[in-house]
């Protein structure tokens, strides 16, 4: 079992997850053999029924605690070039406002309406299970919950990108706040 978890190109797994992935039907059996392994210390239990290699990916984690989940904001930005102000925290939009702390890394999620979370304009899903939001919509994201906020950098942003996904928002304000900023850049 451990053997298929370490194989698996997922850093991060819920109970169901690695059910799935050793084809073990009998979640008792199951539970008793992870515990095990998080005793003997060859995973990791960084959350309630959250399972992680040694190495797992913090941006993975994030998205597992809560969802649904995408990563956005000051993080995606960052790793844009957008905003050069560097900050570990992972920066993410879901279904509710909090800050957690886990093994050293700071995840912080802020809440937006359903109509915006669900949509997936502008949301990139990858395989191990990650989320993550277009600079684009990292943007929009930004601006949505800042009225006023330095961008350091707009060059890099895909305008087109941004006017595509901007009508999802319903929100005059930002939209005269988008256009502003994009004339002047």
């Amino acid at each position: 079992m451990i053997y298929k978890i370490y194989n698996d190109k997922r850093t991060v797994f819920t109970l169901q997850e690695i059910a799935m992935l050793v084809d073990e039907p009998d979640f008792n059996k199951l539970k008793q053999r992870i515990n095990y392994y998080v005793r003997t210390k060859k995973i990791k239990n960084p959350r309630r029924s959250i399972y992680a290699k040694e190495n797992y990916a913090v941006e993975e984690l994030a998205c597992k605690i809560y969802k649904p989940t995408y990563i956005s904001l000051e993080y995606v930005l960052q790793k844009s070039g957008i905003v050069f102000q560097y900050n570990s925290r992972v920066t993410a939009i879901s279904y509710l406002s909090r800050t957690i702390n886990i093994d050293g890394n700071e995840m912080a999620y802020r809440k937006i309406k359903n109509d915006i979370l669900y949509n997936t304009a502008g949301i990139i899903m990858y395989d191990n299970g990650i989320s993550m939001a277009t600079a684009a919509r990292a943007f929009l994201d930004t601006l949505y919950f800042n009225k006023e906020y330095y961008f350091d950098s707009l060059e890099r942003l895909d305008k087109e990108e941004v006017l595509k996904i901007l009508p999802f928002y319903q929100s005059g304000r930002l939209s005269m706040q988008v256009k502003k900023l994009l004339k002047d850049a």
